[in-house]
């Protein structure tokens, strides 16, 4: 079964969106990290490492989500969206609306579940 053009177009529009608001953060957040005042004693410095690195672990997960949102709209694109790249098999498209960044379906997914598993046991 392929996947509707409809779910396809809801997807995009659905990745755009999410696109759109991630930067928004990720710009709202650099504002407020250097709005903070980074005062000159030893408790003032601790906090301002801690900040900085709140910071940083916020901008890494916006910046893997980005990502993320830009493989799948190459995969809109070049016309191999909602395919998993682990069975090859159609994605549903339940979860394509749900998670539309994916790149695997749940039998996918649970094959590299166990896979990454095994590696660590």
């Amino acid at each position: 079964m392929d996947i509707s053009k409809q779910t396809v177009k809801a997807c995009h529009r659905s990745l755009l969106e999410l696109k759109s608001s991630l930067i928004n953060r990720s710009i709202s957040i650099k504002t407020e990290y250097q709005k903070q005042d980074h005062g000159k004693d030893e408790g003032d410095l601790t906090m301002a490492i801690l900040a900085e690195k709140e910071f940083l672990t916020s901008q890494n997960r916006i910046r893997i989500q980005l990502q993320d949102i830009e493989f799948a709209l190459a995969k809109i694109q070049n016309g191999t969206y909602g395919i998993c790249e682990e069975t090859f098999e159609n994605i549903s498209e339940q979860r394509l609306i749900t998670i539309p960044w994916t790149r695997l379906s749940l039998e996918g997914a649970e094959i590299r579940e166990q896979s990454r598993m095994g590696r660590y046991a």
